[in-house]
């Protein structure tokens, strides 16, 4: 019989293209043009599943784009797997910064290049096919259900509805996710926390339509000269967020999580060469690792307004935008401090301009105890695909509906992700290494050829 190894290796070039032909579809949950995109990625995917060995797969409706399920119950007695993964993409934009097409995968220097050749639909892959390999190899003895969402990228908020309603049919003992990163492609690690997230839009008016700045300027409020003062004040000198009562909740790391964090392997000097940056900046008194991961952090995503064409326009423009978000850590509650940002911004901002801020979407952090014994069975099966023990390390990322699964479903997830900072998810030129991909699938099918066996 033909080892993990042995059975990866010769259906490779089958696995490929099958990601190549997800990739291929422009599923972008945040444009509302690729609805139909959306409903083809969906079937692409319950096509998939049920050619990976699963016996039952179909498209459920939701409030928003369609959930795929898909199933293999081998005996009710047996534990049970639900692997989560989503479908959506984000928007490829800006275009012209992509060596090749952002919809169609290319192959170069051992890495997979496209939008979702990481977030998340070769992540994704990397569970169904390492499922696919294991049950070929006679070494699945669990049931395993799997739901594949295609809003992820814009909150999840059709998910929860979901979950509710269908309940029962998720119910399971665990849940594998690969949509994470590792330290390196040379220090494996698993993903033992996620930070939660809120995002907002701000939007700032002034006068009522747009003036002349030389006849006006001076004498008016510029909402976007407003909009950036309001911005800048979230934040302190020492990196901290000034919103009353922000940190209320926070949990403090303990000094043996701080030490463990300066265990990881990490050179401040390559980071910023690799970030083309002169030094690091934020929050006083902690270190870069623990900065992106264990503390909250706040961010504007976007600004715009005015007029911003080619050549000159003097115009004092009628309105300002932002979108703002905040990363959380354990212990926040992101409704919350939702509430709190937009009280704040309508406290701060003066008089003479008019405020509105809008809720978007937000998710609460999610931590994943690394007593658990199928965290154990995950690390063993990652030890055997990458040649060492891998790293417990929290993400800066967040996944939303990870702590919603455990507060509607009572299910911990194991976050098996192999992904790597320098892949460029959410940017141009997304990839993934073709090794590491191959061994995160590995990976997986030594799970399975552990887990429902002790």
């Amino acid at each position: 019989m033909a080892t993990i190894k042995q059975y990866i290796a010769e259906h490779e070039n089958r696995f490929i293209e099958e990601l190549f032909d997800l990739i291929r579809i422009p599923s972008i949950s945040a444009k509302t043009t690729h609805k139909e995109d959306m409903i083809r990625c969906a079937e692409a995917y319950k096509a998939l599943l049920l050619s990976s060995g699963f016996e039952k797969a179909e498209v459920m409706p939701t409030k928003g784009n369609p959930v795929v399920y898909a199933e293999r119950i081998i005996d009710q007695a047996l534990p049970t797997v639900l692997v989560y993964g989503h479908y959506d993409v984000m928007p490829a934009e800006p275009i012209e910064l992509w060596k090749s097409g952002a919809f169609e995968p290319e192959i170069r220097d051992g890495h997979i290049w496209a939008r979702g050749a990481d977030d998340d639909k070769g992540q994704s892959m990397v569970q169904i096919k390492g499922f696919e390999t294991a049950l070929k190899l006679g070494y699945v003895n669990c049931n395993v259900k799997v739901i594949m969402e295609g809003e992820e990228e814009v909150g999840s908020p059709s998910l929860e509805e979901f979950c509710i309603e269908h309940k029962e049919k998720l119910r399971a003992d665990i849940i594998l996710v690969s949509d994470t990163s590792m330290i390196s492609k040379d220090v494996p690690s698993i993903c033992t926390g996620l930070r939660g997230l809120a995002y907002w839009e701000i939007e700032v008016t002034g006068p009522s339509h747009d003036l002349h700045s030389g006849h006006f300027g001076g004498a008016v409020a510029n909402p976007i000269n407003e909009l950036c003062k309001l911005i800048a004040g979230l934040t302190d000198e020492d990196g901290k967020i000034t919103i009353p009562h922000f940190y209320d909740d926070v949990e403090e790391m303990s000094p043996e999580e701080r030490e463990m964090i300066k265990q990881i392997p990490f050179s401040e000097e390559d980071y910023k060469k690799f970030l083309k940056i002169d030094a690091v900046h934020g929050e006083k008194g902690y270190h870069t690792l623990e900065r992106n991961s264990s503390r909250p952090s706040l961010d504007c995503c976007g600004i715009w307004g005015g007029y911003t064409g080619e050549g000159a326009k003097t115009v004092l423009p009628s309105k300002a935008y932002a979108k703002v978000s905040t990363r959380l850590v354990a212990n926040q509650d992101f409704e919350k401090i939702s509430i709190d940002f937009v009280k704040h911004i309508k406290s701060i901002a003066p008089d003479y301009i008019k405020v509105k801020v809008t809720p978007l979407h937000g998710g609460s952090p999610y931590i994943c105890p690394t007593n658990l014994e199928v965290y154990k069975v995950a690390e063993e099966a990652f030890e055997v695909a990458f040649g060492k023990r891998p790293l417990a390390r929290r993400s800066g990322g967040s996944i939303p509906i990870i702590a919603t699964f455990e507060r509607v479903l009572g299910l911990k997830s194991v976050l098996m992700g192999v992904g790597l900072e320098s892949n460029a998810i959410h940017s141009p030129n997304e990839n993934i290494s073709i090794d590491i991909w191959k061994k995160g699938i590995e990976a997986v099918a030594e799970f399975y050829k552990r887990f429902g066996h002790k």
